[in-house]
């Protein structure tokens, strides 16, 4: 994801400063090859980024660091990399995008969104997600999903997070009373935090764009494109290249959020927690 976000940044302010491959290269005594090599591939050194940010007339200090930032991170493997016997390589490619992303929305029919599942609830969606597997196989898909949970919200600057659910994922009783009840009081709790929004679309909106299925959309800083994910029978996928489909997932999560903006989500909640009361 560094890597990727490094290559476009590279190739625009060379583009902005009106330069091509060839002037640029031969202004720094390299290869044209060397050039071309580290704008597609997105590795470089950092004596070689502070000198090319240089001739791009990048002065600033702070967009300097950035550039650093970008670079360094782009050799680190990230937290989820360990997982990799554990889940499918779509899903740690989504892991990358997520984990750099500035805003998440995220819609889900029947479950609670895996992002603000408790242990409990999560063992018991995993399990039956999983079939039978070997308890440690289990256990390692609950470990990464805690870890996920804490990378994300537990940074010194989390994306902005969006959630919306159908009213049916708070009715279904996953892993029985007991466990339902504690999950939706976590949900209340993490409602509780500024970069988290949860909403409910209720039953009485009737038929709504969200019923063909779940997915999320991750949204990107400054000139990165967005990307979609989406999860179902046939295995995990993670796209950016069709921009205008994308748009399409944006815009009906925006008509899920109108239909859900009608009731209060702790009002919902509550009421639920009641009927399960009572």
């Amino acid at each position: 994801m560094q890597r990727r976000r490094l290559k476009s940044e590279l190739r625009r302010i060379r583009t902005k400063a009106k330069l091509r491959q060839q002037d640029v290269a031969e202004a720094m005594d390299w290869s044209l090859s060397k050039l071309i090599r580290l704008e597609s591939s997105g590795k470089v050194a950092t004596s070689d980024l502070r000198a090319l940010l240089q001739h791009y007339n990048i002065t600033e200090q702070k967009e300097i660091d950035r550039f650093v930032a970008m670079a360094r991170a782009s050799k680190e493997e990230g937290w989820w990399s360990k997982y990799r016997e554990a889940t499918s390589p779509e899903f740690l490619t989504f892991l990358g995008y997520e984990y750099s992303a500035s805003a998440i929305y995220q819609f889900e029919l029947t479950l609670i969104p895996g992002l603000l599942q408790d242990k409990e609830y999560a063992r018991e969606v995993l399990a039956a997600y999983g079939g039978p597997v070997p308890s440690t196989r289990l256990e390692e898909w609950i470990e990464l999903r805690l870890e996920r949970q804490y990378e994300l919200f537990e940074r010194a600057s989390p994306p902005e997070m969006y959630f919306v659910m159908d009213e049916a994922a708070l009715h279904r009783w996953v892993g029985g009373r007991d466990v339902m009840r504690r999950q939706l009081k976590k949900l209340k709790e993490f409602a509780q935090r500024d970069y988290i929004t949860i909403e409910v679309v209720p039953f009485s909106a009737g038929a709504h764009p969200g019923m063909k299925g779940p997915f999320v959309v991750l949204e990107f800083p400054e000139y990165d494109e967005d990307a979609l994910f989406l999860e179902n029978s046939r295995g995990d996928m993670v796209s950016r290249d069709i921009q205008e489909e994308i748009a399409k997932f944006r815009e009906s999560f925006e008509q899920l959020r109108a239909l859900a903006g009608k009731v209060e989500f702790e009002a919902i909640v509550d009421k639920v927690l009641k009927e399960m009361t009572g």
